[in-house]
């Protein structure tokens, strides 16, 4: 069996944190941000971190050796 690679698009849009669980970035926080209420962008800062269970998919499928 050759080696699992991770995605690259996956590398550069998540992160696995000390204890397994998986970061991302909010969303919805690049342009357009004249329509968006104050407490909206407020809202959208930093990173969040995903279900479980979509979580363990990414991990599984996307970042094998994270």
């Amino acid at each position: 069996m050759p080696k699992l690679k991770t995605k690259s698009g996956a590398k550069k849009r998540f992160k696995i944190t000390g204890t397994g669980k998986v970061m991302y970035a909010q969303a919805g926080k690049r342009h357009g941000m004249i329509k968006r209420t104050t407490k909206q962008i407020r809202n959208l800062r930093g990173t969040a971190v995903l279900f479980k269970t979509d979580g363990d998919n990414i991990k599984k499928f996307f970042l094998p050796n994270g």
